[in-house]
């Protein structure tokens, strides 16, 4: 895959921004409340977002341990590569997200790409990022939007 299809973890956190103090007591809250404040391009149907991120949880919740959930939709909802974004969002009170190792969720990455292709891509490099402790500290602390992707930019520089 060319770089110019595939872009930049760092540039897509860049697109969706962070949230703070996003309020909620269980994942349907939560993600409802996300999905009305969060930057979506010009036309996006924030309401088809919220429909196919709670039949995604639906199936399996989308948590992967450590406080952290991965929301997103089964398929693509967005057809333009240029309009892909990954959205942090720190919850105002931890919420209890069916973890496999029982931490309720404080930190959310939605993520809403173009092509499946690009969803397993983006998927693949938060994984990585959130089995480094250093990452998932800056998710705990809830951290400021320039330095989480200060760290994900200096990452991303030795992976070229």
């Amino acid at each position: 895959m060319e770089n110019v299809l595939k872009p930049a973890l760092s540039d897509l956190i860049r697109k969706g921004g962070v949230l703070y103090d996003i309020p909620g007591i269980n994942p349907e809250e939560v993600l409802t409340n996300m999905t009305r404040v969060l930057q979506v391009p010009p036309g996006f149907d924030r309401e088809a977002l919220l429909a196919a991120v709670l039949e995604r949880e639906a199936l399996m919740p989308t948590s992967i341990g450590h406080g952290i959930a991965l929301p997103h939709p089964r398929n693509p909802i967005i057809g333009d590569n240029e309009e892909q974004f990954v959205t942090i969002g720190f919850l105002k009170w931890s919420v209890d997200w069916k973890t496999l190792d029982k931490k309720p969720v404080h930190s959310l990455m939605l993520i809403v790409s173009a092509s499946a292709k690009l969803h397993l891509d983006t998927l693949s490099r938060i994984n990585f990022f959130c089995q480094q402790p250093s990452f998932r500290q800056l998710l705990k602390d809830r951290s400021s939007l320039k330095s989480i992707i200060g760290t994900i930019q200096e990452a991303e520089q030795g992976w070229k």
